[in-house]
């Protein structure tokens, strides 16, 4: 018997692969093409049956196609969704992981919010939405060009709060498919969440609109895939070369030459306590000074916070001066380090 093809047009995956049990460095020399996994029995298969049933709870007739790429991305036009193939086996996952210090998506609920958003997308082509006046004059122009990098503003309450770095603010799309995705999140309070705030305006209207287009067959229904990993030649050392460029996952001269100077890369006492460890001591009450300072998200500030954590653990940095003094002074880069992350260009768009 002929297994049924999957989402993503590769027949299901019946056994481990062989490169399952490869080292990174030989795993990295395999092509993309190469890898032969499929979303059927994966990771994403159930997270695509719920974002299904909340489109069908919702009233929505419309059900977004799938495959597996590089990327997460819903290419204009597409009624569908590109997904990542390294959420489609738990051994590609733990490669992303080390190379790139997390996997987008890699939780439950981070690869719904994912979903929904790309799914946000793709409603938008498959009713051709964003060439509406009346969704131009909500969310703006959609045929402006997207920029490669964007500069949030933090507080401002034009903009739902669904991805991280303020994501609606980066393009009229974007704005779009962030408020679809909180009117899609299931038991989402969102008029008493944004009560008072402009956003609302937003949801509303991705609401109205939705309920018109309950039961409304798409316009658009074709099934296209673009960059499906079958096509994608690439080894995977060269993928994640490109996505370290890309994303900046390592960590500029400067950034180091100012952890090496608050800690010390090689103590003399073997009793010196880890960087690492004495700043997830401290983290809570470091976050909450900042926050005070900067009136930015504590989230926020504990995100730049875990990449100084991370970087002494793989610097191997350890605190030799006096505690309160190191306290202070972590204080200090803190500050500085999360002022440049909110305002000096850091978030790059990914499309």
């Amino acid at each position: 018997m002929t297994p049924e093809p999957a989402a993503d047009g590769h027949a299901p995956t019946t056994r481990e692969p062989p490169w399952a049990r490869f080292s990174d460095e030989n795993l990295l020399d395999l092509r993309l093409c190469d890898l032969g996994v499929s979303i059927r029995g994966s990771y994403l298969q159930p997270r695509i049956r719920q974002v299904h049933r909340e489109l069908a709870d919702r009233g929505l007739c419309f059900r977004p196609h799938f495959w597996l790429s590089s990327e997460w991305f819903c290419p204009d036009g597409v009624p569908g969704v590109a997904l990542p193939f390294y959420l489609a086996h738990p051994r590609l996952m733990r490669l992303e992981r080390r190379q790139m210090l997390d996997v987008e998506g890699g939780t439950k609920t981070w690869c719904m919010k994912l979903l929904r958003h790309e799914v946000g997308h793709a409603v938008s082509n498959a009713y051709r939405l964003h060439l509406k006046r009346a969704w131009t004059k909500v969310f703006g122009k959609a045929s402006i060009a997207y920029p490669d990098y964007y500069q949030p503003k933090p507080y401002s309450k034009r903009f739902v709060l669904h991805l991280d770095y303020w994501y609606a603010q980066s393009h009229p799309t974007e704005d779009f498919a962030e408020t679809f995705a909180v009117w899609l999140t299931p038991n989402m309070p969102w008029r008493k969440r944004y009560a008072g705030w402009p956003a609302l305006r937003k949801l509303e209207f991705v609401d109205s609109l939705m309920r018109d287009l309950a039961d409304v067959e798409p316009p658009v229904k074709a099934k296209r895939r673009i960059e499906p990993l079958r096509t994608l030649r690439d080894t995977l050392r060269y993928y994640y070369d490109q996505k370290h460029a890309r994303y900046g996952v390592r960590f500029p001269d400067f950034y180091d030459r100012d952890l090496r100077r608050l800690f010390t890369e090689r103590a003399d006492d073997p009793a010196a306590e880890p960087a690492a460890k004495f700043l997830r001591k401290h983290s809570a009450h470091l976050r909450r000074l900042v926050a005070e300072w900067t009136g930015a998200y504590q989230y926020t500030i504990n995100e730049v916070l875990k990449e100084m954590i991370d970087r002494c653990d793989e610097l191997n940095l350890c605190v030799t001066r006096p505690h309160d003094d190191a306290k202070v002074q972590a204080l200090v880069m803190l500050t500085v380090q999360t002022m440049n992350h909110l305002h000096s260009g850091y978030h790059r768009l990914a499309i």
